[in-house]
């Protein structure tokens, strides 16, 4: 503030650059008219001494008005003036004029700048309105050629004036307040110039027919000075009045047009006639503290106020009052302290309410005007404003709170469904060419893990993480929203598809940090589904239900991303039409148990066979088991499926059995069997039931349906042990969970998945993978199985690496039990042992 302040100190000096040549010229002028006309006699005195009197009586019947800080008053000082060209040498009527004004700007108590720039205005205007008249004919009488004479010689008096206060404004302020002086300053001096000068030609002749007249006008003086006053004082209060109406409809229509701080602050600065109008708003719930000021300088809003912050402190304590200081206005001694510290002249802070609640200040500053001062009648009218402007702020606020509800999600804060659809809606109106809108569509895995384990508290803390994540690390131009309960989206413009997808492969990455639930460490996982207008779709409801499908392809990719294609919604579509079928098949049995052998690797002996249910649809063919296995989890038949293979496994394992040549069975189970109480005490009932033993039964369970984030399967697993069976991790690499997790897992074996040992041959990385798997795994003493062994050279390999068992397409496809007895008898031999006829591979080629 003290920088601005000794800036306005600078600018006001330049003044003095007017004020200088303007005294200067009216020495020059007044010496010159002394040498034209020096006669001065004791009545010309006497006549001086009273015009004197009534140039400083007749501030009483000024008009002010104010251009940006400073005020400017518009007198009747034209009426003394034509008694005075009339009667007086112009010396003495260039005396009586600067020391009248003098006298007046001292009782105002201007600065030296403002007082002797306005002493040197009046008395240069005054020398050169009697320079013109001498240059005029001389006056005779009071006809109309003297009313010429003086009309011009006035005129010239005003002209000067008037364009001294431009230059002045010109030099201080610059060419806009010069321009708003002459709009605002012009067509009220013609009116003025013109009935004043009448009004002095009037009294002219009436004082010319008699002196005594004077009496006479003097009483009529004193009764228009009231009268003028009285009309200058209505104006005032006119004016006041229009002013309020305006701002009450302002106020009341600011919260649909969305201006209501402008329209307010704006409003209150002109009408208080204030160098700052300050609204100042504390932090409240989601809300920021808002602090905003008019200026009379500025345009726009600013965020300073020079308000003392005890008189803002003092609004808001108890029930909150108004608060006021300066000279006219009732002001403590601390209070009256902060101000002369703040260099701020007066100050009204009134506090807003809502109903009893202070929910912030209006606040005004410095009346503009050296001379003018805020008074009790200001207070009031603030209070007027402030009653009504607390009320539409709370309205406002309420309105907002409604229209971001109605569009933002109240856990995350980001946009909901409705603020996506609507801004898809806009974007793919307009587009660049070549440009691409995308939507990345990001499913939390394993949400429901987390809340039915840790509570939804624990589960809204991490989608609110992940919420913060995505927000973090989405680009600046990207709208973040979240779509459904564990579903978010990410919507902006991209250069490309492929731009596209990369941006969620990184986001994806970014998000994936773990989170801590005290002693927990989490995983956050998501799939990814993207697709772009206007390649896959021309609507955000079609572009959101592709994007769905996308994400719920991408659980079953390696990188969680997938772009969406024209298969993908076709096999959704054809899942939910396989939902009703697969409900007649199961009651008809109609699904079919396929048996992969497995084969250890060191003599290549058959010692037992995965279970695999296959699906051959009447209509559709044969439908693959990812989508039937999909298909049963949502509709709440993968226990009846998981039995069904269990059951054909049992009674094929008995058989083998009977037959005195034992084959050992494995089961998939889902992790959603793992969550089941009841499933451990359903298998006991069938191994009792087929009269299998534990032993050669062994379930196998993906990764992460073992290694998730929660302990839920833990109690499953520990029971399905107790009962005795086998307990086998499938597909082990794929979810990225650390090898010293398999210490405590009640397992007995790791499967290494098939994309690793596939590429060990050829790949340095994923043969490095595996012999970490199976060296950690033997050193817990599990056994490992290899699945997807396709070559001679990929056998070799983990058999120097101690890998026990492998399932692949170099022994066997998965066969159904017709074709696997046929491979019994072509493609091994049995060998007798004391457990019984062991089957061992004759060749492999």
């Amino acid at each position: 503030m003290s920088s601005r302040q000794a800036a306005r100190r600078r600018k006001a000096e330049n003044a003095w650059l007017i004020t200088g040549p303007l005294g200067i010229l009216a020495v020059v002028i007044t010496t010159s008219l002394a040498l034209v006309d020096d006669t001065v006699t004791p009545s010309d005195l006497a006549i001086a001494a009273a015009l004197l009197a009534i140039l400083v009586g007749a501030e009483v019947a000024i008009l002010p008005f104010i251009v940006r800080r400073h005020n400017m008053i518009v007198a009747i000082y034209e009426i003394p003036l034509v008694l005075a060209l009339f009667f007086l040498p112009p010396p003495i009527v260039v005396l009586t004029f600067a020391l009248g004004n003098l006298i007046t700007q001292m009782r105002r108590r201007l600065p030296p700048v403002k007082l002797w720039f306005n002493v040197a205005r009046a008395a240069v205007a005054a020398a050169i309105a009697c320079a013109v008249m001498l240059a005029l004919p001389p006056m005779r009488g009071v006809g109309p050629g003297t009313w010429g004479i003086l009309f011009l010689a006035v005129a010239t008096y005003t002209l000067v004036t008037f364009f001294a206060v431009i230059g002045v404004f010109l030099l201080v302020q610059g060419v806009a307040a010069a321009r708003e002086v002459l709009r605002t300053g012009i067509r009220t001096l013609v009116i003025t110039v013109g009935v004043n000068v009448a009004v002095g030609l009037i009294i002219l002749i009436v004082l010319q027919v008699t002196p005594w007249s004077a009496l006479l006008v003097l009483g009529l003086a004193i009764v228009l000075a009231i009268f003028y006053r009285s009309y200058a004082v209505f104006l005032s209060q006119h004016r006041m009045l229009s002013q309020l109406y305006d701002l009450s409809r302002a106020i009341g229509r600011g919260d649909q047009e969305g201006g209501l701080a402008d329209d307010l602050l704006f409003r209150v600065r002109a009408l208080m006639q204030a160098e700052y109008a300050t609204l100042w708003l504390p932090a409240q719930g989601r809300y920021p503290e808002v602090l905003l000021s008019a200026r009379v300088d500025d345009s726009g809003l600013l965020d300073i106020t020079p308000t003392p912050p005890l008189a803002r402190a003092l609004a808001q304590e108890g029930n909150g009052r108004t608060v006021t200081a300066g000279s006219r206005l009732e002001t403590s001694g601390e209070l009256r302290t902060a101000l002369r510290a703040s260099g701020v002249k007066d100050v009204i802070v009134t506090p807003l309410r809502s109903g009893q609640a202070v929910i912030g200040t209006l606040e005004v500053v410095n009346r503009l005007g050296d001379t003018v001062h805020f008074t009790a009648g200001d207070v009031q009218v603030l209070e007027t404003i402030a009653a009504h402007a607390g009320v539409a702020m709370e309205n406002s606020r309420l309105v907002d709170r409604l229209r971001y509800d109605a569009y933002h999600d109240g856990l995350t804060a980001l946009a909901n469904r409705r603020r996506i659809t609507e801004a898809l809606e806009e974007s793919v109106v307009v587009r660049a060419p070549g440009e691409v809108v995308a939507v990345l569509l990001f499913d939390v895995d394993r949400l429901r893990d987390v809340n039915e384990s840790l509570g939804h508290a624990a589960g809204d803390k991490l989608l609110a993480e992940v919420a913060r994540r995505l927000r973090a690390f989405a680009p600046p131009a990207a709208l973040v929203g979240r779509v459904g309960g564990d579903e978010f989206v990410v919507t902006l413009r991209s250069e490309s598809i492929e731009a596209a997808a990369q941006l969620a492969t990184e986001l994806r990455e970014q998000v994936r940090d773990p989170i801590m639930f005290g002693t927990l460490t989490l995983d956050v996982d998501t799939a990814v589904g993207v697709v772009v207008h206007p390649d896959h779709g021309t609507d955000p409801a079609t572009l959101l239900q592709r994007a769905d499908v996308a994400a719920t392809a991408a659980k079953s990719v390696p990188g969680g991303v997938q772009l969406f294609s024209v298969g993908l919604e076709s096999r959704s579509v054809r899942r939910l039409e396989l939902a009703g079928d697969l409900r007649r098949a199961l009651d008809n049995d109609e699904l079919e148990v396929y048996f992969q052998p497995k084969v250890t690797l060191t003599d290549r002996r058959l010692v037992g066979v995965e279970c695999l249910a296959r699906w051959e649809h009447p209509a559709h063919g044969a439908v693959s088991p990812e989508d039937f296995v999909a298909v049963a989890e949502h509709t709440g038949q993968l226990s009846r499926l998981t039995e069904a293979v269990l059951k054909e496994g049992l009674r094929r394992c008995r058989e083998w059995a009977d037959a005195d040549r034992p084959l050992a069975v494995a089961v998939n189970l889902s992790p959603r069997t793992l969550v089941d109480p009841g499933f451990p005490a359903r298998v006991e009932a069938l191994l009792q039931e087929y009269g299998v033993e534990p032993e050669q039964v062994t379930f196998e369970i993906k990764e992460d349906g073992v290694t998730g984030p929660t302990d839920r399967p833990l109690p499953t697993l520990r029971r399905l042990r107790e009962i005795g069976v086998r307990l086998s991790v499938d597909d082990f690499g794929t979810g990225y969970s650390s090898l010293s997790y398999l210490r405590r897992l009640p397992v007995h074996e790791v499967k290494i998945d098939r994309t690793f040992v596939q590429g060990m041959a050829t790949d340095a990385g994923d043969l490095a993978i595996v012999r970490a798997v199976v060296a950690l795994s033997l050193q817990f003493g599990l056994t490992v199985v290899a699945e997807g062994v396709e070559s001679e050279l990929t056998l070799d390999l983990l058999k120097e690496m101690g890998c026990e068992i492998g399932q692949g397409f170099l022994f066997s496809r998965p066969l159904p039990y017709e074709r696997l007895e046929a491979w019994f008898g072509a493609r091994t031999e049995s060998e007798p042992t004391p457990l019984g006829e062991v089957r061992r591979l004759r060749a492999v080629t």
